[in-house]
């Protein structure tokens, strides 16, 4: 059913976000290109998704601080097989239409035009660079097909409460949208389900010919904040095009559906220490659906020191990456990336420790979040005194520290 078929479809990736309220940790490198769950980066988990799903013509659209970004993915999915047409191609903005950076999804694709009709695709999958979710892209494209859709929109039901942040849909019987509305305030409810709403995942498979027309005509609207949520979407479904909804079918395997945006530090913050947890909600786990990460080659992680009554180093209910050294110190709860090192008689709890950082002797740290290469001096307390600690770092609502700057320490010295 799957393979071949998929030949014909060009997937774009749209990873320009500038990733505001995850400010500091977008201070230096794109939303997708933001650290998780220790050896990963976020757009980490669509490139999985979309190499899973044997989309091998793959166009990342860059846009904001891409350096990281591109040099994350030219080194870690150099894997296509040119020969076979198989290709994953990082494009920055052209400025080919215009001198503007991109308006909003809709003209970001509109401006790559040229670059879709190179490879001259029968249809283009639109997926997004910032979400944390296992999903088969073949499946929602045989839908595609099989209906004789010309858009195709994929749907995941979330509580009522919470579908204001979304687009919306209203469907039919047979998976036809019959409404569609952007971040509605009274949005409408699944007939055979009132608590819940249809969300949009701002995952798109569009027939090429309509996808052009639709841009096109985009363009020339003066009112358009050419976006397809609030713009292409809404005008097709009024102008009772062939729009389908394909309800999300989760690869996790897990009773509820994973589909994170981790879009607020406190959101990062949840879902790394979900992965720490015994059965964690989102499985890295699973070799039928493996998640590719960029890990250059690295020593194991080593754990040292076992001195009863004064020093241990041991690491519990913890992600720890290769070349991480935990030496003589307590690790509870956390995720180490590479290279991490914590010394003798330092205690961290809850924690998410991004590549090289390392933890002076003594520390006691829990709650935060430590960019990386940081030296955190000896004898530092992180997370027990928030209104100390706001004082020379950024602190969430819910108490998380982000620690973005060793600068900050030099008050300490």
């Amino acid at each position: 059913m799957y393979g071949h078929d998929m030949e014909k479809v060009l997937t774009i990736v749209l990873a320009g976000g500038m990733g505001e309220r995850l400010y500091p940790l977008t201070k230096n490198r794109a939303k997708p290109a933001v650290p998780f769950g220790g050896i990963y980066r976020i757009i980490d988990f669509t490139l999985s998704n979309c190499f899973n799903s044997n989309c091998r013509r793959v166009c990342v659209l860059t846009q904001y601080k891409s350096n990281s970004l591109s040099r994350h993915v030219n080194r870690g999915w150099n894997i296509m097989h040119t020969e076979l047409g198989e290709f994953i191609e990082i494009i920055p903005p052209q400025m080919r239409v215009n001198s503007n950076w991109y308006q909003g999804t809709a003209d970001a694709i509109y401006q790559n035009l040229y670059s879709v009709d190179q490879t001259d695709p029968q249809e283009v999958l639109i997926v997004s660079g910032d979400h944390i979710y296992k999903m088969n892209y073949q499946k929602m494209v045989q839908q595609h097909r099989d209906s004789g859709a010309e858009l195709t929109i994929a749907a995941i039901e979330v509580p009522q409460e919470e579908a204001t942040r979304f687009g919306v849909f209203e469907i039919d019987a047979s998976n036809r949208v019959l409404g569609f509305e952007e971040k509605p305030p009274n949005p409408k409810p699944l007939p055979d389900n009132p608590d819940t709403a249809l969300a949009s995942m701002g995952v798109y498979v569009f027939n090429v010919d309509v996808l052009r027309e639709e841009l096109i005509r985009d363009t020339d609207s003066r009112a358009s904040s050419h976006d397809f949520g609030k713009d292409i979407i809404p005008r097709m479904v009024r102008k009772q095009r062939a729009v389908y909804a394909y309800k999300f079918e989760d690869e996790n395997k897990k009773e509820a559906q994973y589909w994170r945006d981790v879009g607020t530090i406190d959101s990062y913050w949840e879902a790394n220490m979900d992965l720490v947890s015994v059965d964690p909600q989102f499985n890295l786990y699973d070799r039928a659906w493996p998640m590719r990460a960029n890990l250059p080659t690295m020593p194991p992680a080593k754990f040292v020191f076992a001195e009863v009554g004064s020093r241990f180093g041991v690491s519990v209910d913890s992600i720890v990456s290769p070349g991480c050294i935990v030496s003589g110190g307590m690790v509870d709860r956390c995720v180490l990336s590479p290279l991490v090192r914590i010394n003798s008689y330092a205690h961290v709890q809850e924690s998410i420790l991004f590549n090289g950082v390392s933890i002076g002797r003594h520390c006691r740290i829990r709650r935060a979040i430590i960019e990386k290469n940081i030296k955190v001096p000896e004898h530092s307390v992180i997370g027990y005194n928030l209104q100390e600690d706001a004082k020379r770092f950024r602190v969430t609502k819910s108490g998380i520290v982000v620690v973005e700057s060793e600068d900050k320490f030099k008050d300490d010295a």
